[in-house]
């Protein structure tokens, strides 16, 4: 709103102010009005033209006509607007005071001292009541804009929280995909990179035929596990991702290109899927890093449960092999951390004594 537009409501509250207040004075002078009486009353109802400006000023300036005069009604509008300006302000208590003694203190002092005691009791409250009301109507204007800027606020604040919430799941959500497209796509790639090696160094047509049949088999696998991922992607449904089990450690034992030595003891079938799921991703992680990192050496794979705790151990051999040119991010172990994390767990990842590598992660199993 242009300073035009705001102007006019006020121009129009003023004259309304000013208006009231002299009809007030109007309709209750007497005839034989005293001159200094009239005047003070109309510079009572002018001053309420101040009353943005100088608001305490204003009640000062409309104390005489009230004491003298009849402008009560100008005297309420100003302590009003003096209330609402200052709010709890020492100028309000002292307007209001000057307003209540003005109401008590009749003019002249001779007819003020022939009432009886019980008329002054009801002059005090009446000039209680005067003073009162504009404030409490002022304060609770206040109170009233006061509630409605706190709920803005605290509309605004949730109107943030939402969006920070919706930003961190989607974060959470993008994660939670890189970790399984990585482990996914990590673990088979690697696989394939080795049989093309194996298909490299191959000498005889049956061994290239295994080669080339184990290539076609990782890439088909591959391309599945992709596809299923991609489907929840673009999926509108809040599907799970797909998640591997404990139970296929034998499965993926046997169609890594190494010795292996698997042992699994006292883990039951009935594992939490998140934590098997996490489980399984820890010996395929470190599994894939044995093959780009220790080629030829052997590892040892150790799933136990103990003591409310599952325990995922997997250990290589220095390695033995000549050295392959396999790309590495280093996201592997760090989403292995981030799992362990997500479920209370813990992570350490070291090179042993001997030139080789441990991985080892320890989850809690609830109940």
């Amino acid at each position: 709103m242009s300073a035009q537009g705001r102007r006019r409501p006020s121009l129009l509250l003023t004259a309304v102010g000013i208006g009231i207040a002299a009809l007030d004075v109007w309709l209750v002078i007497p005839e034989d009005v005293p001159t200094y009486s009239l005047v003070f009353s109309s510079i009572a109802c002018a001053a309420l033209t101040c009353r943005r400006r100088l608001p305490f000023l204003t009640v000062l300036a409309t104390i005489p006509g009230f004491f003298v005069g009849w402008s009560q009604l100008a005297a309420m509008i100003a302590l009003g607007f003096l209330a609402y300006r200052k709010g709890m302000h020492w100028q309000t208590w002292v307007g209001a005071g000057l307003v209540v003694a003005c109401r008590f203190t009749l003019w002249p002092w001779s007819g003020m001292l022939a009432l009886d005691w019980r008329q002054h009791v009801l002059d005090l409250i009446y000039g209680l009541i005067v003073a009162g009301m504009p404030v409490v109507l002022a304060l609770l204007i206040l109170a009233r804009k006061d509630l409605s800027s706190r709920l803005a606020e605290l509309d605004a604040s949730r109107d943030r929280e939402r969006r920070m919430h919706a930003r961190a799941v989607r974060a959470d959500e993008r994660a939670r995909l890189a970790r399984e497209m990585h482990d996914v796509v990590s673990h088979e790639v690697t696989l394939i990179a080795m049989q093309a090696n194996t298909l490299e160094c191959a000498r005889s047509p049956e061994a290239v035929d295994a080669a080339a049949e184990n290539i076609r088999q990782l890439s088909t696998r591959t391309l599945d596990e992709l596809r299923n991922l991609v489907g929840v992607l673009r999926s509108s449904a809040d599907e799970e991702l797909p998640a591997p089990r404990l139970t296929d450690l034998g499965t993926l034992v046997r169609d890594v290109d190494m010795p292996v030595r698997l042992k699994v003891d006292n883990v039951p079938d009935t594992l939490p899927t998140q934590l098997s799921s996490a489980a399984f991703r820890t010996v395929q992680e470190a599994l894939t890093n044995v093959h780009k990192h220790a080629p030829g050496a052997a590892a040892t794979v150790q799933v136990m449960l103990e003591d409310g705790t599952l325990h995922v151990e997997v250990r290589n051999d220095p390695p033995c092999g000549p050295s392959r040119s396999l790309p590495s991010g280093g996201h592997g172990l760090t989403g292995l951390a981030e799992r362990a994390l997500r479920l209370d767990g813990t992570f350490h990842a070291r090179s042993t004594d001997d030139g080789g590598f441990e991985v080892r992660a320890d989850y809690p199993v609830p109940g």
